[in-house]
């Protein structure tokens, strides 16, 4: 009870749990962290995404680079102004040695010297250092730029510039008319109406009192004001006692008062007065009409004009630099000859003629100064100098050439020549230029004199011997060797003259004989100059004495080892000298030295295939298939030649040798039936055929046996012979090729793409397997199907130009352009230097754009014939005849081999060329014998067509072509 009673009064009761209900309801709406420090890294709004910023007007007002920094009230010892900025200036060039800035491998960050004096000891260190650096560097610099370069070229493809991305259509701009440009609508004025209708400004007519004035004042004085001198310079009061009233003073005939008045009136007619004065100069002083040629005034001011590229005052101080070097050494002939050039350049033709003549009298003993005497004057002038010329220097050649340089007539020049060599009879020059002039009679006789005063003149002697008899020449080249023992020329003449009277015996001792007698007086033998001279005889016909000279010096100076590559160099250098004797000599040579070397043989051959005849093949090869019997290829070439010569008989006979030197040779086996096939014995080439898969079974004699029973029609036998054959050659992927080819020719397509497709697991890689099964699929409509079977070829295949072209095509042919034009840029990607896409991708461009894009093409496949014949193909679109065929003829010289730039190439010249053009073509394609090309395999594998020749197939891949492109 007690308890009770003392409870405290005044507060109903609950009220005290009523207000702790309530309190805590307040305490839990608290934020329990407010009133507390921020964790470390807290940044405000950063949870929800707001960030800060500054505007200007937190920054301030902007200030200039060089106002003064406003550091008042900086912390001490950061402030800039008075001692404190010495001190912090100093503090700054201090080195950080805190041990932050250390590094245990390269020690400090910067220099621990860098305060101390830089000697030259340093100096020499850090160049050595450079120095390493750039070694160094040099080590990748290829590399490196080779790197930076196909970086650089792969950003331009990426992200080309506007201005190429438009220059084909700024190439078009430049067939726009003039019309054209004319009709071009006006662009409209999109400016306010204040900026197209401007305020003119208003003028006022000046009043007739004005021009009054004026006139008056023209009659008048002009004074000036003395008071308006005061900073004006007019009137300058100096200390020094200086007082100019007005430049000039007194000037005769113009009085200026000391008042500074200017007299306008009397400047013009002192102006009149000397236009007057230079008019009389020009006119007549009998009849007062001017003698000024109307007609040639402006080529006289043409001719006034200097003709030198430098400023005048580069002129005026290199004359002023000759002058001194004139009058301090006046006897220097130099001098003289570049001042009288200099007047020469700036135009002042008789100032230099005048400058030289007095050269000539400092200097009367130099023969250059009065040649350019001579050059400058006029012809009559000219004679008179060089006569003044003879009489100071008898002895001089020159000045005599020049003397007879300058006279018109024959006679005079003889004259003159001839007084020359009186005081200079050991003058070859003179020699020569004299008997230049005269018959062959009267040279003859002159050169005896002249070998006799120039004895060691190998020219002159030689000229003597080409216009004397035989008995003579042979004394007179005689005589030569005894005055001039060390000049192989005399030996040479010699030979060649025995070979042009038929003395050919000679020629071979008078050769050998002249490398002993050169060795024996000192003389080296170059052999590069001896088979110089040997292509020239060749080129004058002197054919013996070229291959003496081949067989006598091809063997100097050259290692065992080396013998056989230097002389194949040689001959080949020979016959792009258009040399082939020297050439025919050289393998000749090589030949006796190597009879066993079948390469020595078959370039031997290969050279009388494309230089030489039919027989001197024939008997070369004979000699080949001697010394070499198992060199397959020097036996069939034997036969072919046979063969196109049309005996057969002998072909065979060659042939039937070659199987006696080679019983298991495939190569021959084929030749054999080849020549039996292409001479419609089928019969006796099935039974070639038959022996040879018995004692010569390889994969290409099983190819040829079916290919011949398919061509003939015996589609069963040829179906079991491949069936034969990919029982024993099932990686052979022709014969799957063939075997489908047969079903597909016989309407089985299911029995094709199996077969296909089962060729294709046992030749993964064999890229015309996968385009027979996609082509297959789309002929039979499977779309979808085909382009599932090149995508899976790609990945099986990647980096395959071949079938990212089918892709390509596929989808060009279905119609879907768009889709062709983002797999040709898939395709360049991966394939960036393939020549067949560039080529196909060119065409799929728009006619605009084509151009750019060959350019494109030519940058990344510059020697690919694909690309080539795509830009004769694009220059033949339109019509620039010219260049298409120059185009067609750098294709063509590149490959050869293509055969469809042949085709392109004679249906081209059966449009635009004459029939002479269209033979040569022809003609060229049938001795090159093309074997490749898309078109060109497409006919000439055609089975139908497999007995054709190169020129009928030529025709028929000419036929095919569409000028749709």
């Amino acid at each position: 009870m007690a308890s009770s009673v003392s409870a405290p009064s005044g507060n109903p009761p609950g009220a005290s749990g009523l207000t702790a209900s309530i309190t805590g309801t307040m305490n839990k709406k608290k934020k329990p962290f407010l009133g507390m420090p921020a964790p470390l890294g807290y940044v405000p709004g950063l949870g929800r995404g707001a960030t800060g910023f500054t505007t200007r007007s937190d920054i301030g007002p902007a200030r200039d680079a060089n106002d003064p920094v406003d550091d008042r009230h900086a912390p001490p010892g950061k402030r800039t102004v008075g001692d404190q900025m010495k001190k912090s200036q100093a503090d700054d060039d201090d080195e950080d040695l805190n041990d932050t800035n250390y590094d245990e491998f390269n020690g400090y960050a910067g220099s621990l010297f860098s305060s101390g004096p830089y000697e030259k000891d340093d100096e020499e260190a850090d160049a050595i250092y450079a120095a390493l650096d750039k070694r160094m560097d040099e080590r990748r610099k290829e590399r490196r730029e080779q790197r930076e370069k196909e970086e650089i070229e792969k950003y331009r493809m990426e992200r080309p510039k506007i201005q190429q991305q438009f220059s084909d259509l700024k190439r078009k701009l430049a067939e726009v008319t003039e019309q054209e440009w004319l009709s071009i609508p006006e662009v409209g004025d999109a400016r306010n109406k204040r900026q197209r209708n401007p305020r003119y400004d208003k003028l006022t007519p000046i009043p007739d009192s004005f021009f009054a004035k004026h006139l008056q004042s023209g009659e008048n004085h002009t004074s000036v004001d003395p008071r308006q001198t005061q900073f004006g310079g007019l009137n300058t009061p100096f200390p020094g006692g200086l007082n100019t009233p007005y430049p000039g003073g007194m000037t005769p005939g113009l009085m200026t008062p000391g008042t500074g008045d200017l007299d306008m009136r009397k400047i013009g007619q002192a102006r009149n007065t000397l236009m007057d004065m230079r008019l009389s100069q020009v006119s007549d002083s009998v009849s007062g009409q001017t003698v000024v040629d109307p007609k040639g005034y402006l080529t006289d001011l043409n001719s006034m004009i200097p003709t030198h590229g430098g400023d005048i005052n580069d002129i005026k101080k290199a004359r002023l630099l000759l002058k001194s070097v004139r009058e301090t050494n006046p006897h220097h002939p130099p001098a003289w000859i570049a001042s009288a050039r200099l007047e020469e350049v700036t135009g002042k033709l008789q100032v230099a003629r005048n400058l030289i003549m007095k050269g000539t009298e400092m200097c009367p003993k130099s023969e250059d100064v009065w040649l350019e005497a001579a050059r400058l004057q006029p012809g009559d002038t000219a004679k008179a100098v060089v006569a003044q010329a003879v009489r100071h220097l008898p002895q001089s050649v020159r000045v005599y050439i020049r003397a007879a340089e300058l006279e018109t007539d024959i006679r005079a020049k003889k004259r003159v020549l001839r007084k020359a060599l009186e005081h200079v009879p050991n003058s070859v020059r003179l020699w020569k230029a004299a008997v230049e002039l005269e018959e062959p009679e009267d040279a003859r006789i002159m050169l005896s004199r002249a070998v006799e005063c120039c004895p060691t003149s190998v020219e002159l002697w030689l000229a003597l011997a080409r216009l004397e008899t035989y008995e003579n020449a042979r004394k007179v080249l005689n005589k030569a060797r005894e005055n001039i023992p060390t000049d192989r020329h005399i030996w040479i003449t010699a030979a060649k003259l025995e070979e042009a009277n038929g003395n050919t015996q000679m020629v071979e001792k008078i050769i050998d004989r002249a490398i002993t007698s050169l060795r024996a007086n000192g003389v080296e033998i170059n052999r590069e100059q001896w088979i110089q001279d040997a292509e020239e005889c060749d080129k004058a016909a002197s054919v013996v004495t070229c291959q003496a000279i081949i067989r006598a010096v091809i063997g100097i100076g050259i290692e065992e080892e080396d013998r056989k590559h230097t002389w194949m160099e040689d001959a080949d250098s020979c016959v792009s000298h258009n040399a082939l004797e020297c050439a025919r000599a050289i393998y000749a040579h090589a030949l006796q030295v190597f009879p066993s070397k079948k390469s020595v043989w078959l370039r031997a051959a290969y050279f009388e295939k494309n230089h030489g005849t039919r027989e001197s093949l024939e008997a070369l090869l004979q000699r080949a298939v001697a010394h070499c019997p198992k060199a397959e290829v020097l036996w069939l070439m034997g036969a072919k030649s046979k063969w196109l010569a049309g005996d057969v008989p002998a072909a065979r006979s060659i042939l039937a040798l070659a199987f006696q030197a080679n019983p298991n040779s495939e190569e021959i086996w084929l030749a054999a039936v080849k020549l039996e096939s292409e001479n419609n014995e089928y019969e006796r080439a099935r039974r070639l055929l038959a022996k040879a898969r018995s004692s010569a079974s390889t994969a290409r004699v099983f190819m040829k046996s079916v290919k011949l029973e398919w061509v003939l029609g015996n589609i069963k036998a040829a179906q079991d012979l491949c069936e034969e054959a990919l029982n024993h050659y099932e990686d052979f992927p022709k014969l799957w090729m063939m075997k489908g080819q047969i079903l597909e020719q016989e309407g089985l397509s299911e029995m094709a793409r199996e077969a296909y497709n089962q060729g294709l697991k046992k030749c993964l890689h064999s890229i015309p397997l996968w385009l027979l099964l996609s082509r297959l699929e789309e002929k039979i409509g499977q779309l979808t199907r085909a382009r599932a079977i090149l995508e899976k070829s790609r990945l099986k295949n990647p980096k395959n130009p071949e079938l990212w072209l089918e892709s390509v095509r596929l989808e060009y042919r279905a119609g879907l352009k768009n889709i062709a034009n983002t797999l040709m840029a898939k395709a360049l990607q991966e394939c960036p230097s393939s020549g067949i896409l560039w080529s196909e991708a060119i065409f799929l461009e728009a006619r605009p754009q084509r151009k750019t894009k060959s350019v494109d093409a030519l940058k990344k496949c510059e020697h690919d014939p694909h690309v080539l014949l795509a830009v004769a193909k694009l220059f033949w679109s339109e019509r620039k005849i010219t260049k298409a065929r120059e185009w067609f003829h750098r294709t063509v010289k590149i490959d050869s081999d293509l055969g469809d730039a042949w085709a392109f190439f004679y249906k081209f010249e059966l449009q635009h060329g004459t029939e002479e053009q269209q033979e040569e073509v022809r003609k060229r394609c049938e001795n090159t014998e093309p074997r490749h090309g898309e078109l060109w395999c497409q006919v000439s594998k055609d089975i139908q067509n497999w007995q054709d020749k190169i020129g009928e197939i030529l025709l028929l891949a000419a036929s095919k072509i569409k000028n749709a492109f």
